[in-house]
């Protein structure tokens, strides 16, 4: 009988330890739904550029009219398919491509958001710039800050959140795409922050 109880004991220990992990990740999950911003914080400040970080249309023309604002002198569009030029850009997004599209540089190498902080502190560093403004969706903040942060430690960063009509945080919990996508994007925010510690620990080791 005693090694029925010990077989016992370690499975309660298993659900135990299984239950704080899901508590765990359920109380980060709501801390994280508090970071994403309900509004653009910051929208008086001039910073050297822009990044728009490519995925919904919101995102390109919020940039658009931030550089026709003079919100910043140049505009880096990062994560742009390749064969797409400024022009057609400015043209889906109604603009005049007289007049932007002398300050606008197009980036095709990344692929994700890593590859966007890369691409863009390659471009920042060619260009002496020291400061810039984030257009991303809302809910990609936090994980865009966090890699840019990493990728321009030095550099001045401004967030310029935009808000997709479809993705409803107000109560998020009761529209089953908002909470897949919200979920998704904590745990990618999970993923880089141990990506981080990770470096760090081995950085730390040689």
């Amino acid at each position: 009988m005693r090694p029925r109880r010990k077989s016992t004991s370690a499975v309660w220990r298993l659900v135990g330890a299984l239950g704080l992990v899901v508590a765990l990740w359920a109380g980060g999950l709501f801390w994280f739904v508090r970071q994403i911003p309900d509004r653009v914080a910051d929208t008086t400040s001039h910073t050297d550029a822009i990044v728009v970080l490519t995925g919904g249309s919101e995102r390109l023309g919020a940039g658009l009219e931030l550089l026709e604002a003079k919100m910043a002198g140049k505009l880096f569009i990062s994560g742009v398919y390749h064969g797409v030029e400024v022009a057609e850009l400015l043209r889906l997004s109604q603009q005049a491509p007289a007049e932007l599209d002398c300050c606008i540089t197009l980036g095709y190498d990344a692929e994700d958001t890593v590859g966007n902080a890369h691409e863009t502190a390659a471009w920042m560093a060619e260009n002496g710039f020291h400061s810039l403004r984030i257009v991303t969706a809302n809910y990609h903040i936090p994980r865009g800050l966090l890699e840019f942060r990493r990728a321009l430690p030095q550099a001045v960063l401004i967030p310029n959140p935009v808000f997709p009509a479809h993705v409803r945080l107000d109560g998020w919990w009761r529209w089953p795409g908002t909470t897949r996508l919200v979920i998704g994007e904590y745990d990618k925010f999970l993923a880089a922050s141990l990506r981080g510690v990770m470096a760090q620990l081995f950085s730390g080791a040689t």
